[in-house]
């Protein structure tokens, strides 16, 4: 089993695909686009992406490539989030700060309290981060303690995010859809085609009579006109309950599009 995440080593991406197959052998990519692509052009057999944080929601980027491709969800992991402070210089020799642009923002209280002056420098994933800080003093990197490890980096300060309770959400990307487990997750996308009063609340109404739970429901723009949008929804089932896939039939007529993603188990 080949199984694609962003890359360079140490990343959190890593760090849940490890959690979901120990055993596999993990490819590393530069960027989340890239990692979806080895699977598209079958040089992987699953991608394991990021998708929402609890800081700072959602990776637009991910909920738009599930909805540009034909990608199946087959699992899901969610992982703490435990930024730290690495550097090769002391805490004074620090001019430059790199990280993801997400774990930047999750610490950006430690950086204003501590670094004000610092230049704060965006990087594709936070191990590549620590990678590139790793060659200068004056560069310090915000990642994991797997990456200090990696690359043989100090750990100047722990736990720098702005909230503890951090968590992000990855999902695995695959091509067959796994059976019920008892313990399931569906995500679909729905888009209205015609704005009307009450058209999402005809949509919402099913699933309530049904008594399936909406454990998350998020608009995005369909980037072809202001003000039209998609629902990105997770709810709790899967595609084989009878319940959902007859509420699924439903509301097949009362919209423009349904697109289901996939049902996997969820993550304990």
């Amino acid at each position: 089993m080949i199984i694609a995440t962003l890359g360079p080593e140490g990343s959190y991406s890593e760090k849940a695909a490890k959690q979901w197959n120990k055993s596999g052998e993990i490819h590393y990519y530069d960027d989340i686009q890239d990692t979806v692509e080895a699977l598209l052009h079958d040089e992987v057999d699953f991608s394991v992406v990021p998708v929402e944080n609890s800081l700072e929601g959602s990776i637009t980027l991910t909920l738009d490539l599930l909805m540009e491709h034909h990608l199946t969800i087959v699992g899901e992991m969610v992982i703490q989030i435990s930024h730290c402070l690495l550097a090769k210089g002391k805490r004074s020799d620090i001019k430059v700060i790199m990280s993801h642009p997400q774990a930047l923002s999750q610490c950006r209280k430690f950086i204003k309290k501590n670094f004000r002056n610092a230049q704060l420098r965006p990087v594709l994933s936070t191990s590549l981060a620590a990678k590139l800080a790793s060659g200068s003093k004056d560069i310090a990197a915000i990642a994991s303690v797997e990456s200090a490890q990696k690359y043989q980096m100090e750990i100047l300060e722990k736990n720098i995010q702005d909230i503890n309770e951090n968590f992000t959400r990855f999902i695995v990307i695959g091509k067959d859809t796994p059976h019920a487990t008892g313990n399931d997750k569906t995500s679909i996308i729905i888009y209205l085609q015609k704005n009307r009063p009450g058209a999402l609340f005809e949509i919402l109404e099913e699933f309530a009579n049904k008594n399936i739970d909406l454990t998350k429901i998020e608009s995005r723009p369909t980037k072809k006109l202001l003000g039209d949008y998609l629902f990105h929804m997770d709810l709790k089932g899967h595609i084989e309950d009878r319940q959902i896939k007859e509420t699924l039939e439903k509301i097949k007529d009362k919209v423009g599009m349904l697109k289901i993603l996939g049902s996997y188990p969820a993550a304990i």
